[in-house]
């Protein structure tokens, strides 16, 4: 097993015992948690702690999109309860982000990690023009992805489509997490760009947000292993 595992499971339940169910089938070696808005909502920062106590990493995926001060406050209550990762919208522009990283800094957990969404990938050309007309996906991900790094973030989310574009200019340190991502084969579900494990890292994906594939399998462990040793 690698030292830092490339699968960031997602953990999208309803009900805090099925969820600990799962996790309890998990291994922090094995895998990186990530707890999104339903869950943080129904059960809260408690929830949160209790993966980091048993050892996880977890990826705080609230996507926050405020007003500078207030995102800043926010991500800096992330990073102190002691999260590896946590994001904000890249449409929030250059003074939030910057302000959300330098607010992580000064926290007692200085080394969270902070991301930017770029575009969310169940969006796809006609859903963008909605919102920013004349613009293909690959466009707005490229210039917001650029205004993430050279506001100091650490990387983004983006769709694995899109790794190879922002790796040519972007710094090799720079992460790309990437959801829609599925096994060969699986049922995309409701993402609209998708990609398998091996072709997202070799596109220059740095982590893999993986749900059903894992969560929903008969056995999630044997699952999310096979996921590794195909990377491997």
């Amino acid at each position: 097993m690698t030292q830092d595992a490339r699968v960031i499971v997602a953990l999208d339940f309803d009900n805090v015992e099925q969820a600990n169910q799962l996790v309890e089938q998990l291994e922090p070696s094995a895998c990186k948690l990530k707890v999104g808005k339903e869950m943080f909502t129904l059960f809260g920062p408690e929830f949160v702690k209790s993966l980091i106590n048993k050892g996880f990493d977890v990826f705080l995926d609230l996507k926050f999109h405020d007003i500078p001060n207030t995102v800043a406050k926010a991500c800096k209550a992330a990073a102190e309860m002691g999260v590896w990762m946590v994001n904000v919208h890249a449409s929030g522009g250059a003074e939030m982000m910057r302000k959300a990283k330098q607010a992580i800094e000064s926290s007692s957990h200085p080394q969270t990690k902070l991301i930017a969404v770029t575009v969310l990938t169940s969006m796809d050309q006609d859903q963008l023009n909605d919102v920013v007309p004349g613009v293909t996906p690959a466009e707005q991900v490229a210039k917001l992805a650029a205004l993430t790094s050279d506001s100091g973030l650490d990387g983004v989310v983006c769709s694995a489509k899109e790794a190879v574009m922002l790796r040519e200019s972007l710094p090799e340190s720079f992460l790309l997490v990437t959801p829609g991502i599925r096994p060969a084969g699986a049922d995309v579900g409701d993402q609209k760009r998708v990609m398998t494990p091996v072709d997202a890292i070799e596109a220059g994906v740095s982590y893999l947000v993986m749900g059903r594939p894992i969560t929903q399998a008969d056995d999630p462990l044997a699952a999310l292993q096979a996921v590794n040793q195909s990377l491997a």
